[in-house]
């Protein structure tokens, strides 16, 4: 007989718990999110920054034809990451949800209820039978007023807002960055230069002009607005010569650190040099 695996059984439909309380379908969405690529957001005085890495696996990919970031209403914007057939479909749905709510309420949708909008979506598909939980994360970001929010949403239906946040296979790297360097009162730009540096760890030094995409949503316009090629390039580049000059100057360090430990160690030889030097004249003198 072969032994019984400890989760034989229980991941074989959506709505059996395993006797521990953990729905695996869940957990494996939650996985496929990981193995996608970076996405990050930042919230600063002056409104919400999305970033995202959107790599392409071949040179004949048209990097265009990738999307990541999307607008939602005129002031919310997301970014995803996870499977792109998912998070396609949750999109679809927050848009509808955004046109319901101006249509019966002649106003713009709360950020934080289009967030809960999705998130109940979400759950649903974590409790019935013939489905299968969206294998797909959404960072959600907007203004309301001067309000600013910005939002996490799980393939489980959970929902947390963050200060600065990230999802995909570099979080830890991109997390590290966020909670060394973050500043409740950094301003657009500096959200924008944050969020670089912290996709730049992600992908240790593969972001490029061509694979990164920001998006900004203002409180000065009330406005979603995706930033030109030109401008992401722009930042780019200034994020690469920032990197660059710390290396450098990380080198330097580490040449005059190692440069010093060789001049301790060639003092010490000197010295053990001298001491062997008396021992051996204390030794003759003995002898005489």
């Amino acid at each position: 007989m072969q032994p019984l695996q400890q989760n034989a059984g229980y991941d074989r439909a959506i709505t059996v718990f395993s006797p521990d309380g953990r729905l695996f379908q869940v957990e494996y969405a939650r996985e496929a999110v990981k193995r996608g690529t970076t996405s990050l957001g930042v919230k600063s005085k002056e409104g919400v920054v999305l970033v995202v890495d959107k790599r392409t696996t071949s040179r004949l990919v048209e990097a265009k034809s990738i999307e990541k970031i999307f607008q939602i209403d005129n002031h919310i914007g997301a970014a995803t990451s996870g499977l792109v057939a998912d998070a396609r479909a949750l999109i679809e749905r927050a848009r509808i949800e955004s046109q319901i709510n101006r249509i019966t309420y002649n106003e713009p949708i709360l950020v934080s209820g289009l967030a809960k909008k999705i998130c109940d979506m979400k759950q649903l598909y974590t409790q019935n039978g013939g489905v299968r939980p969206f294998g797909s994360a959404l960072i959600i970001g907007g203004v309301n007023g001067e309000d600013v929010r910005l939002f996490e949403t799980d393939p489980s239906g959970a929902l947390i807002e963050y200060k600065a946040t990230a999802i995909g296979s570099g979080v830890n790297a991109a997390m590290d960055v966020f909670e060394e360097n973050y500043d409740e009162d950094c301003t657009l730009e500096e959200a924008i230069e944050l969020g670089l540096d912290a996709l730049y760890e992600a992908t240790n030094g593969a972001a490029t002009e061509n694979s990164v995409e920001i998006a900004v949503i203002e409180v000065a316009t009330q406005a979603y607005r995706k930033l030109s090629d030109e401008e992401v390039a722009k930042y780019v580049e200034a994020l690469i010569e920032r990197n660059t000059e710390e290396e450098e100057e990380e080198a330097e360090e580490a040449e005059e650190a190692e440069d010093d430990s060789e001049e301790v160690e060639d003092v010490e030889a000197e010295t053990e040099d001298a001491e062997d030097a008396d021992e051996e004249v204390s030794e003759e003198d003995d002898s005489e």
